[in-house]
């Protein structure tokens, strides 16, 4: 008898719990779906890198493998736009990208800042010309983040909200791009990769600033990317890439996947 009470015990208990888990569950698939979300931004929110673009997007190399786009597989909003764009700029955002937004939009990501800063000629510089020319053009990239950005991300998340003023907004930040002492044998000096990655961490602080004057969740990939730098054992980010230049220093699929995926995932 003490079996049997035990058992039907048991098995109340665990009824219980699985109709509270299948509940959730349910609640969880019944919020994403009613959820209108649009991906805004560039390189970093279209997948630069990490290849399988819709040819439908052309120039703005949208990938079936950018965080947008599993984000919305995996959780089947009620609509979904994806408007993000290699080389994109804050004004490129502001005019070009945000006819989808309105007042039902409920989730917003983004990824801009990187093009206005000059990101792609101080790689270039570091890549070709000396370490000194190298970290006098880094040095030049975070003052333009120090006296510039900030007005242009104020216009660009001004748009966003007067487009969608109920939607959450998620910025998401970039990644260190090397692992400092890490495997690399050649290319640029340690000096030069941790100057590069300083001016990622001032970029960074730049947007999380601005994204929280604004109301707006700032989600860093610092952390998922760490150990998954440039010059790390398992690399999640294209070092320069000569056959291929638009997709260097640009995260890979497993990058999208393993890094920008769980963050976004994480604020949304």
């Amino acid at each position: 008898m003490k079996l049997s009470r035990f058992a039907a015990f048991a098995s109340s208990l665990l009824l219980g719990s699985v109709l509270a888990l299948t509940g959730a569950g349910a609640a969880q698939a019944a919020e994403s779906a009613a959820l209108d979300y649009v991906a805004l931004g560039d390189s970093y929110s279209s997948g630069v890198g990490a290849g399988s673009y819709d040819s439908a997007s052309g120039d703005c190399k949208r990938s079936t493998k950018a965080y947008p786009r599993l984000w919305a597989n995996a959780n089947a909003p009620s609509s979904f736009a994806f408007t993000a764009c290699s080389g994109a700029v804050t004004t490129d955002v502001t005019t070009k990208q945000l006819a989808p937004l309105s007042s039902a939009t409920d989730l917003v990501s983004l990824t801009v800042g990187g093009n206005d800063a000059g990101f792609a000629d101080v790689m270039t510089t570091c890549v070709l010309q000396s370490e000194s020319t190298c970290v006098n053009r880094v040095n030049q990239a975070k003052a333009y983040v120090d006296s510039t950005l900030p007005a242009r991300l104020d216009a660009t998340y001004n748009a966003i909200r007067a487009k969608a003023p109920a939607a959450r907004v998620v910025v998401l930040g970039y990644p260190r791009f090397y692992q400092l002492n890490g495997g690399c044998v050649a290319g640029l000096s340690e000096t030069e990769r941790a100057a590069i990655n300083g001016a990622s961490d001032h970029l960074n602080a730049a947007l999380a600033k601005r994204a929280a004057d604004h109301g707006f969740a700032f989600a860093g990939v610092v952390p998922a990317f760490t150990g998954h730098e440039i010059c790390s054992s398992s690399s999640w980010l294209h070092s320069v890439n000569w056959l291929n230049i638009g997709e260097s220093y640009h995260p890979t699929a497993n990058g999208q996947s393993g890094g920008y995926l769980p963050t976004f995932r994480n604020a949304a």
